[in-house]
């Protein structure tokens, strides 16, 4: 029986890497397509310059905040076509007075700038539904208190939505890590970033015309979220959970890949555990929500990210534990077998099985190696020997944790099944 087990896993493996071949093949596609951009200093006027409400949930963040209100109020957009508010979210810290204090310098005077201190609830989710209430604008745009915008985000995000304003509800860019070098975990961070960014964002959205709103760095027609109730209050993951919403509504989430934010990575163990912990057990129960729709009649998109998901963080996660886990296993019981000749092992590792193994890790690992190689060459200034080193060394450390992550989220989501009281709750990353 394990020994049919231990296949299926791998089989299993082997599916999720025809999958990643695909996205891959729709990246490449993508980065040919885009090999030549306007130059950056003569950029063409747009069609026309919608208002844009500008949102930044700050909570306790008066380490970042100002560079990142300064970036937003130098953007390349008409300073009479957009508005900022700053929501200092329940914050014990100076996020609100280093706001003000840079909003009374003499170059910002003609800017459209507020600063709201909040005392409600729903964390973020509820700071971007008070937003709605107020905003001006025909867009909603946000941006986290760590991410600050590229001197053209707007512009390339605006310019995107433009292009079919009835199909594209949001657009959304790029995030790059702004402390790579910091340390090894960073740099690791990065490699992740730059892979998720420049492969698997185009190619979703090269192939299947998917794109998903992210946590940062978007912007969103006001209209059509008020349409779908706004968002979930107290989400882990409300973009993730918004982006279902607007697939379920036949809306379209434009990839706009020149808009670039610069955000501040964990630079540490604990604060990258609890804040991926997080985003996982919150992309869990959204699928969960959403499963549903596998066999309804939701649009085929719905279903495709459904599947994907589900292979991603399901199927994929179970297959690597159950066969890393009797391997290891084995491992275990063919040391003992030295000492004891009686033990026996769970699965013979001999002839077809070994076969499969090694082929199924040598894939891969050169899946990973030519995927990340890909994506660093596309992203300018990434593809450096440097970086290449870390890539190795990210496959046999790093690039575990996300399977040590999944498993403590699904652990504690079964747990508050069992006890039937939530546990979890929001986790702010620490800043530096």
């Amino acid at each position: 029986m394990l020994d049919y087990l231990y296949v299926i896993a791998i089989i299993t493996i082997w599916l999720s890497l025809v999958m990643t071949i695909v996205t891959l093949s729709g990246g490449v596609i993508f980065i040919f397509k885009h090999l030549h951009h306007t130059d950056v200093e003569h950029l063409p006027p747009l069609a026309r310059y919608p208002m844009v409400t500008l949102v930044v949930p700050a909570h306790n963040e008066e380490l970042v905040i100002q560079e990142t209100v300064r970036a937003i109020l130098t953007l390349n957009y008409p300073v009479t076509r957009f508005e900022l508010l700053v929501y200092a979210d329940n914050c014990q810290d100076q996020t609100a007075a280093r706001v003000r204090a840079l909003a009374q310098r003499p170059e910002f005077a003609d800017h459209q700038l507020t600063v709201i201190e909040r005392t409600g609830s729903g964390g973020k989710a509820g700071v971007l539904n008070d937003a709605l209430k107020i905003a001006q604008g025909e867009y909603l745009g946000v941006y986290d208190a760590d991410a600050a915008p590229e001197t053209n985000a707007l512009y390339f995000l605006v310019q995107k939505v433009l292009e079919d304003p009835e199909r594209y509800a949001a657009a959304f860019g790029r995030n790059k890590t702004r402390n790579y070098q910091q340390n090894f975990l960073t740099r690791c961070i990065n490699l992740e970033i730059v892979n998720t960014q420049r492969i698997q964002h185009t190619g979703l959205w090269q192939l299947f015309k998917i794109g998903r709103i992210p946590g940062t760095n978007f912007i969103i027609n006001k209209k059509i979220v008020q349409s779908i109730g706004g968002w979930n209050d107290g989400a882990l993951t409300e973009d993730t959970a918004i982006s279902f919403s607007l697939m379920r509504a036949g809306k379209l989430i434009a990839l706009a890949h020149r808009a670039e934010a610069f955000q501040q990575e964990p630079e540490t163990l604990f604060a990258y555990y609890n804040q991926r912990k997080r985003w996982a057990r919150g992309n869990y129960e959204v699928i969960m929500a959403n499963v549903k729709h596998l066999f309804d009649r939701t649009p085929w998109r719905i279903k495709l990210e459904v599947f994907y998901y589900v292979c991603t963080f399901f199927w994929f996660n179970a297959a690597i534990v159950i066969s890393n886990g009797i391997f290891l296993i084995n491992v275990l019981l063919g040391t003992a077998q030295l000492a004891i000749p009686g033990v026996h092992q769970l699965v013979s590792l001999g002839g077809p099985l070994a076969t499969l193994f090694l082929i199924n890790w040598v894939l891969m690992f050169y899946l990973y190696l030519v995927q990340m190689n890909i994506a660093l060459a596309s992203d300018y200034g990434q593809a450096t020997v440097t970086n290449f080193l870390y890539t190795l060394a990210s496959y046999f450390t790093y690039a575990q944790l996300f399977i040590v992550v999944s498993v403590a989220a699904m652990a504690d989501m079964a747990r508050d099944k069992v006890t039937g009281q939530r546990h979890t709750h929001w986790y702010k990353t620490q800043r530096f």
